[in-house]
């Protein structure tokens, strides 16, 4: 009773109805996105042109829409409309069908090669799927699908929309999707089977068939003709009768100058398994009636042979194994490596330097002795052999990776000219070795270098890549490569001590286009021509302009250009007197340990010492100068004579050359000049740093020239710098005054300050601007601290150059335009990536990549070339459809082939098929023959048949009945049926009239 008298227990809940429930507001939400997308209504669809789903651009939308806190993606599929503007103007017909149902029964795109399986099921041109979320449960429960189905009915209803929409139901790896479309008066419901195994009773057509019929219920006793498309997908696995062309590399293969099967100079090329492992036959018959043909479990009318439309696909092998992309790859890993190389040999340093403190000991006793010291025994060659002597004592013979005979064929490849003996050690390796002339190649391919940064396909370091690349790969990877590069370095070391020019270089300094390494190795041929040619004692001399010394500029085409007074040379050189950004800073001395050239014997020195004394006075005020001996004299100029001296010609020097340097070297030197600041006093001491040239040619003027000015030399080195003018003389005579420019006269001007300190000395005298000893030190230094990452990523750019040339090499042959677009695409992207001084390593492997996908692609081309046997076709028209088929083949996912099986192609592609199956037959025992199923005993009665049972068949019908009532209007019906081994889907599109049922 007190529970009772509870004034709380007379409340009771009161239930809004008004209030939207969770499936009103998914609804809701569905027809939103409808609306959002312009789904809504009915609009106008051109007629599908024959193979339109292929050729078409296919795109979709996609939105995020929950049911409670259950997430559904809302997609929607359509193919690309091509003039949107001039379908809108058309106005629809009041009881028209929708597209989707016309479409059922289009025959134009059966069977689309790459399409949504939706598409190919049912032929829709235009669709909607609500699909579980990403993290979501599939939909397996009946109440959950009929739902589902509910709500979308309900959402096209309420829009009117007239696209299809479906709704994915159980597993997603199973693809099953039951849906919806609703037209004026009309409906079409989309149904489906799907079971593992094919039912014996619906294992051929007359079963489906009668489901068909059964399905659609047709109340017409003649029932309308059923239309049939019938495909069947044969698979051709087994190449017996064809050997992949691609020959294994030989390992042990040395002779004729071959390394591991591999010619010197040249990468390898293709696969070394079939890129192609399939070929899928597909045979159709587009157009047929149930009358025409029987297909049951007794007999089959459906002979693949005599096939109307024959469609081919390959199945390419992933990722195939190819001999360039492993290449690339492998050298490629050792950018990622950080040991040394004295880490990688395993030596001990310890020990080493025991050995190096004995040797040291020895060469200073050698020194104190007062017997003769014979300087070929200290020399740095002999220092190398008995530091070769330590090393294999080190290295035993079996952990040396590269043998004898491999490591020699190498460095002859390199070093041709070590083939020849010579007689004189001094003028052994001819001249003709050291400078290779460009090839006669396309200017794009030889020039390729330029773009990345590389070498160019002739020269040394190009040829030095392609070894360490093959030695890494054939020959003991990291090792091998360290191995050859000791061996390298110590030849650069050997051919500097003995004047050996290196060969395969460009003569010249070094070329910034080219990378840092092959710089190095021409700044190394640079001081090498020097040295060689002062240890040679050559001189210069006034009557011979051709004769002079290493370490003297003879100015020929840069002098006329002076002698013309206003030419582009005077300017340049002009320049480099104000800001020689050429100019090695360090040249630049003041110091007491300044030394001149040791080119004339004593009694040249002895002899021009007298005239040393005299020059040490200033010459301008000199009267006598004139009459001092002139050195360093080139020829005369031709126009100027001296101010002070009319009748004295001016002479042009011979003047040092500018020091030749690196990128990093003159990287070096714009910080150095950058960190002086910029205070007075910075400036002036970068002003004094840069004026090293200057100050040479000054001297080398002054020698030339006795008793010349400033003016003079202003007149000949920068001639724009002397300002000359037309005065009246005393008389009223016209001449010609001239005087120095503004910017000669200021106070402090470098010029005139580099002037005053300038004395008369011939090049060949001053201090060296270019000391090839130090420069040659450091470059030999430089190459024997790179660690083998530091070298892989030097001659990087040269091995994806020469990948490249191979692979235009290898295109030439095929013409296959995928591969020619590819190869631009690549260049382009190597050409901005390689110039970078610190390329991004994934970027550079991305490259890598897409060299060797070019190279899958043309060893696919050749497989199908091989299988096909084009090379053996002797008829001219025969063989170029089958290129073009081949080609096809690789750039289209399905490929008609003309004829059927009567054409050339299908004549191959039956053959093929006829030679797998006998191969099979020889393989297979009675037992297994006799235990074969149902299904191939029905396809091959009694004998083996052409062709193996089919993977796959394929089986569209399509009928235009009335329904559910005689009197219904009548509407398209359409079945998809697929018949695999372990596949049974029937896709059903049954529409019914939802006004006279």
């Amino acid at each position: 009773m007190a529970a009772d008298s509870d004034p709380e227990s007379d409340v009771f809940e009161i239930t809004d109805f008004t209030t939207a429930s969770e499936w009103e507001r998914f609804v809701s939400k569905v027809e939103e996105v409808l609306n959002d997308w312009k789904l809504i209504g009915s609009s106008v669809h051109k007629p599908l042109e024959k193979g339109e789903y292929n050729s078409g651009i296919w795109e979709e939308k996609t939105e995020e829409i929950s049911f409670a806190d259950y997430k559904f993606t809302v997609t929607h599929h359509y193919l690309k409309k091509e003039s949107p503007d001039g379908e809108e103007k058309e106005e629809p017909e009041e009881d028209a069908f929708p597209a989707a149902m016309q479409d059922l029964l289009c025959m134009n795109n059966d069977f689309p090669p790459r399409a949504h399986c939706l598409v190919r099921w049912y032929g829709v041109r235009e669709f909607v799927i609500i699909s579980p979320g990403a993290n979501n449960d599939a939909i397996i429960s009946e109440s959950k699908c009929n739902l589902l189905l509910s709500s979308v009915s309900v959402a096209l209803g309420n829009t009117g929309s007239q696209v299809p929409l479906f709704v994915q139901i159980q597993q997603k790896w199973r693809r099953m999707y039951a849906g919806e479309c609703q037209g004026p008066g009309v409906r079409t419901d989309f149904e489906m089977v799907h079971l593992r195994k094919v039912p014996n009773q619906y294992n051929h057509l007359s079963g489906l068939l009668d489901i068909f019929k059964s399905k659609i219920g047709c109340p017409l006793t003649p029932i309308p003709p059923i239309n049939i498309a019938i495909r069947f997908t044969y698979i051709l696995q087994d190449w017996q009768q064809y050997s992949w062309p691609q020959q294994p590399p030989d390992f042990d293969a040395l002779l004729g100058g071959e390394v591991g099967g591999v010619e010197f100079g040249k990468l390898p090329f293709g696969a070394c398994e079939d890129p192609i492992s399939e070929l899928h036959l597909a045979t159709t018959w587009p157009h047929l009636t149930e009358g025409i043909i029987v297909d049951n479990d007794v007999y089959s009318d459906l002979d693949p042979v005599q096939a109307p439309h024959w469609s081919v696909r390959v199945r390419k092998a992933d990722n195939p194994q190819c001999l360039l992309g492993d290449f690339l790859s492998e050298f490629f890993k050792l950018c990622c490596r950080k040991e040394s190389t004295e880490e990688i040999l395993g030596r001990s340093p310890l020990e080493e330097e025991g050995k190096e403190n004995v040797d040291i000991s020895q060469a200073l006793s050698k020194l104190t002795e007062p017997t003769t010291v014979q300087i070929h025994k200290l020399s740095v060659s002999s220092m190398v052999h008995s530091a070769r002597k330590r090393m294999s004592r080190h290295r035993r013979v079996e952990e040396s990776p590269l043998s004898n005979e491999v490591l020699n064929s190498i460095l002859l490849y390199l070093f041709p000219d070590a083939a020849e003996k010579p007689s004189n050690g001094s003028e052994a390796k001819p001249g003709t070795s050291n400078v290779n002339s460009p090839p006669e190649k396309e200017p794009e391919n030889y020039n390729l270098y330029n773009q990345f940064k590389s070498s160019p396909a002739d020269s040394i370091t190009y040829k030095l890549s392609l070894c360490l690349c093959m030695v890494n790969f054939y020959h003991g990877g990291v090792k091998g490569v360290v191995q050859l590069w000791q061996e390298f370095v110590l030849e650069m070391r050997y051919r500097w001590e003995n004047n050996y020019l290196v060969p395969g270089l460009a003569s010249g300094p070094p070329d910034l286009r080219c990378c840092l390494l092959h710089q190095k190795l021409q700044m190394l041929n640079c001081c090498i021509e020097r040295k060689k040619a002062r240890d040679n004692g050559k001189r210069p001399s006034p009557s011979d302009s051709s004769a002079g010394s290493v370490g003297e500029r003879k100015v020929s085409g840069s002098d006329n250009g002076k002698a013309a007074q206003n030419s582009s040379g005077t300017e340049d050189r002009r320049e480099r007197g104000e800001a020689n950004q050429g100019k090695s800073w360090e040249s630049w001395s003041d110091s007491e340990e300044e030394f001149f050239e040791c080119l004339s014997d004593t009694e040249e020195l002895k002899e021009n010492a007298q005239d040393n004394e005299k020059k040490e006075g200033p010459p301008k005020e000199n009267k006598d100068a004139p009459r001092l001996k002139a050195e360093g004299r080139l020829h005369p100029h031709g126009k100027l004579t001296l101010l002070h001296y009319i009748q004295e010609p001016l002479y042009i020097p011979v003047t040092q050359e500018p020091a030749p340097m690196t990128e990093d070297l003159l990287e070096e030197q714009s910080e150095v000049l950058a960190k002086l600041g910029t205070s007075a006093e910075g400036a002036h001491l970068r002003a004094r740093m840069q004026s090293a040239c200057l100050l040479s040619d000054m001297e080398s003027f002054k020698a030339a020239n006795p008793g010349c000015c400033l003016e003079d030399f202003v007149r000949w080195y920068s001639p724009r710098d002397y300002v000359e003018e037309e005065v009246l003389d005393e008389k009223g005579n016209t001449i010609t005054k001239g005087e120095l420019s503004a910017r000669m006269k200021i106070p402090g001007n470098m010029w005139v300050e580099a002037w005053e300190t300038a004395k008369p000395a011939p090049a060949r005298r001053q201090r060296r601007l270019f000391d090839d000893t130090r420069e040659a030190e450091k470059v030999l230094h430089y190459l024997a601290v790179q660690k083998p990452a530091d070298l892989t990523r030097h001659l990087l750019p040269c091995i994806i150059h020469a990948a490249i040339l191979k692979e235009k090499e290898e295109e030439s042959t095929e013409d296959i335009a995928s591969v020619k677009k590819g190869i631009l695409q690549i260049i382009s992207n190597a050409s901005k990536l390689l110039r970078h001084p610190n390329p991004d390593y994934k970027k550079l492997e991305e490259i890598i990549n897409q060299i060797m996908a070019v190279e899958t692609i043309i060893a696919r081309a050749r497989s199908l070339k091989a299988k096909f046997g084009i090379s053996k076709c002797e008829n001219i028209d025969e063989r170029e459809d089958l290129e073009r088929f081949v080609n096809s083949l690789l750039e289209e996912p399905e490929v008609s082939v003309v004829g059927a099986g009567r054409g050339p192609a299908g004549s191959i592609i039956h053959n093929l098929f006829v030679t797998a199956q006998r191969a099979a037959l020889m393989t297979l025992d009675e037992e297994s023959v006799k235990s074969g199923s149902q299904e191939e005993r029905r396809q091959n009665p009694g004998a083996v048949s052409d062709f193996p049972p089919p993977a796959g068949r394929e089986i569209i019908l399509r009928t235009v009945v009335p329904r559910p009532a005689p009197y219904s209007k009548p509407l398209p019906q359409r079945m998809f049926c697929v018949l695999m081994k372990e596949d049974f889907r029937l896709a059903g599109a049954f529409s019914s009239d939802t006004s006279f049922f």
